[in-house]
């Protein structure tokens, strides 16, 4: 595909802006930190930790396609000795090393969370800043008992392309996102979510440009 383009970042933005949810972080029950391509997850899982939100988190996430050669021993592996490495007790983390998509991130982690004997009534999900959206929606359809928050490593758009291997591939990720937000409540994989006229705008002018590496595939 050709070149990414000050017009291709600006719609980027958009979807951006409209998949981080900028919620106010407060104690929770328990964290679930899911698995992907970021290890910054594990760092906001320790910047939280150390701000007392939660005493037990998660990390849930098997060998996948898109991240096997980068976390080959399993993406919840990697994620929990970054945090381990960042200072979070081994005590306060719990493993989910099977998921291989973000319902089963949801499904299999409360399954862990209940095996434990952990009483849950709120989760933050700890993510990819652009996954929140749809890490939301996901949760609210699976496990609709429990209050749902979302967060991230606190960066800008700018801040986390530039710190990408490959802004083209870190931008195609994102339209896959934005599209599962669309497709996957049809599904019943996620609730209904409202998707503004001018993040279909930017959404389209990306497929157009060809960035749609990480399209459902059906």
């Amino acid at each position: 595909m050709p070149p990414i383009t000050d017009a291709d970042r600006d719609a980027a933005r958009t979807l951006w802006d409209f998949n981080l949810l900028n919620q106010r972080a407060r104690p929770v029950s328990a964290a679930v930190a899911l698995g992907g391509c970021d290890i910054g997850v594990a760092t906001a899982v320790a910047e939280l930790h150390r701000a007392r939100l939660f005493s037990t988190v998660v990390f849930t996430g098997g060998v996948t396609e898109a991240t096997q050669g980068r976390f080959p021993r399993g993406e919840a592996v990697h994620f929990r000795e970054a945090a381990l490495a960042l200072g979070v007790p081994d005590e306060a983390i719990l493993l989910e090393a099977h998921a291989t998509n973000t319902g089963q991130n949801i499904t299999f982690a409360r399954q862990v969370l209940e095996g434990a004997g952990e009483r849950v009534d709120s989760v933050l999900l700890v993510c990819m800043p652009y996954m929140q959206r749809r890490a939301y929606a996901t949760c609210r359809r699976q496990w609709p008992e429990v209050e749902v928050l979302c967060a991230s490593q606190k960066l800008s758009f700018d801040e986390y392309a530039e710190a990408q291997d490959d802004e083209t591939d870190f931008v195609a990720m994102m339209v896959g996102d934005t599209q599962r937000v669309m497709e996957y409540p049809s599904r019943g994989f996620a609730i209904e979510q409202e998707v503004p006229g001018p993040v279909r705008d930017a959404f389209k002018q990306l497929c157009g440009r060809g960035y749609n590496a990480w399209f459902l595939r059906d």
